[in-house]
């Protein structure tokens, strides 16, 4: 069991040949690219968190019906510099990485001063992120990597900060209609201020440019900026919302404490411990009009709660509708430390709070002199209220739509809009998914998917190219087995039924990974193109 979190895995860079069983429908045809932790000892050094660990990519490549596993490990120049130290050089969020000790004192005082101000890693092992006809690594820095989704090979390295003025971002952008990218990240006490902003990157550059490194990221647009209620402790994020007309932004109670972070080195302590949920406050939610590119001026709020993956958002009836995963607590982040990952971690690993699949409803046009304590939503389908208070502010309680499930995904067609499906990982009691789920938010009933000895990954949804409905299509998920006489395998199912297709089982000691996407064959360069961009690299 604890092998399957910590022990370092081996990278496969040529194509290995799956074994399919079963049939993959003729129509399907593209790259399943995910990306995760795969390793975590460098030398006689261990990272102290499994999110710390050195990105792997790996990649399931659909075509005629056969399957081709490739993995590679993210060549960051983190990764660069521990492999040549043989030894953790770079500091992570949970693993903080200190001088040689054979250095002089001078040169450590040096390293320690030069901390004060963190200079983050480029380990982007969280999800991938697609620009134009680009993919990069991504996590929740102010760096990301170029990689090519053919070979896994690690291209440039872009850093936002020459961009847009922020030191994190969130690793779930998401994507208009027209291909932008829209995403935020924190500015921390930046000209005295500390702020969220809200920031488009075109899917590509004027004609002249588009050969140009970068361009894309030179035309940039800052949507956007929220002032942190705090000018020392931003509020931390991993994903966002988006409808038609709004951005949608959780500013929750669990935040980032930036004097902690700033002496963090110095006191010997990691950048997590920093991170602090204040049980007691309020969650404020915010609007940000795409038109005006302003924050609605109402303030909404909710109780004190842990957010990590927004499901969807859209409108209707003026009213925005937003579906998130939330807990009662931050525990999930200290059930992944190593030491919590041995061979009892099953039974003894538990979750203080199942998360809870919750939707809240705000109202866009109400009576502004409505009664102080009345219910201004309007919509017959929730029980969702959003209640006038004394000061004006709108208290909102959510309703839950159902518990125990996590890394939700839909048939992204449907993002920003009224949607009925959502495909996620089951997790109950146990932070480590041991079922996939089909929801169905309209008749409150599910569909399982579940194996003995498998953990499965995140659910991804491909819709078939004839979709007539919002299920018509496949789910991917990678599965990793905890019996040793079982190897993993990329589990096909049909999205509506949830009927198993195939399995394209590998022999190799696959890792759990995180976040990814799934690359039609239509959107991919050909080979020569791929090699002409990596060249040029």
């Amino acid at each position: 069991m604890e092998a399957i979190f910590t022990q370092n895995k081996a990278e496969h860079p040529e194509p290995l040949k799956a074994d399919v069983r079963g049939e993959i429908p003729s129509w399907m045809e593209g790259i399943l690219l995910r990306n995760g932790p795969g390793m975590h000892t460098i030398g006689e050094s261990k990272y102290n968190h499994w999110f710390d660990g050195m990105a792997l990519i790996h990649s399931f490549t659909i075509k005629n019906g056969e399957v081709f596993y490739r993995s590679r490990y993210l060549r960051s120049d983190t990764y660069n510099c521990n492999i040549e130290a043989n030894r953790i050089v770079v500091s992570e969020f949970g693993t903080m990485a200190y001088p040689d000790p054979c250095k002089n004192i001078f040169a450590k005082a040096f390293c320690y001063l030069s901390h004060t101000i963190p200079e983050f890693t480029d380990n982007c092992l969280i999800n991938i992120m697609k620009n134009g006809e680009d993919y990069y690594a991504t996590s929740e820095v102010n760096f990301i990597r170029k990689i090519n989704p053919q070979t896994l090979e690690t291209l440039e390295k872009v850093d936002y900060t020459k961009y847009v003025p922020i030191n994190l971002a969130t690793a779930h952008p998401h994507y208009d209609s027209a291909g932008n990218i829209l995403n935020m990240g924190t500015s921390i006490v930046d000209k005295g201020k500390t702020k969220y902003i809200i920031f488009k990157i075109p899917p590509s550059a004027p004609a002249g440019e588009k050969k140009k490194k970068k361009a894309c990221l030179k035309y940039l647009e800052v949507m956007c900026s929220i002032p942190s209620r705090s000018l020392l402790h931003p509020s931390y994020y991993h994903s966002f919302g988006v409808s038609e007309n709004y951005v949608l932004f959780v500013e929750q109670p669990f935040r980032l404490d930036i004097l902690k972070m700033a002496t963090a080195y110095i006191r010997g302590v990691n950048w997590a411990s920093c991170l602090v949920f204040h049980k007691d406050d309020k969650t404020w939610i915010h609007l940000i009009d795409k038109k005006t590119k302003k924050d609605v001026s109402s303030k909404f709020y909710t109780d004190a709660m842990v957010l990590f993956h927004h499901v969807n958002a859209y409108e209707e009836d003026d009213h925005v509708v937003f579906d998130i995963i939330s807990y009662r607590d931050s525990s999930l982040y200290q059930m992944f430390y190593l030491k919590n990952l041995d061979g009892n971690f099953e039974s003894n690993v538990k979750l203080n709070s199942i998360p809870s699949c919750m939707r809240f409803v705000i109202p866009l046009q109400y009576d502004k002199d409505a009664e102080v304590g009345s219910n201004l939503v309007r919509l017959p389908s929730t029980t969702a209220t959003a209640v006038k208070e004394k000061d004006g502010s709108i208290y909102c309680q959510p309703e839950i739509l159902c518990e125990g499930i996590e890394l939700p995904r839909i048939n992204y067609d449907y993002n920003g809009r009224k949607y009925r499906y959502i495909f996620a990982a089951e997790v109950k009691w146990s932070p480590v998914p041991t079922q996939i789920v089909k929801f169905d938010i309209l008749t409150r009933k599910s569909l399982h998917w579940v194996e003995e000895h498998c953990w499965p990954a995140e659910p991804v949804f491909v819709p078939s190219p004839d979709a007539k409905e919002e299920d018509d299509g496949i789910i991917l998920s990678t599965i990793v087995t905890t019996d040793p006489q079982k190897f993993p395998f990329l589990l096909i199912l049909d999205a509506k039924t949830f009927k198993e297709l195939a399995r394209a089982v590998v022999s190799v000691d696959l890792h759990l990974d995180l976040h990814g996407i799934f690359i039609p064959g239509k959107d991919l360069k050909t080979d020569q193109d791929a090699d002409l961009d990596s060249k040029h690299e």
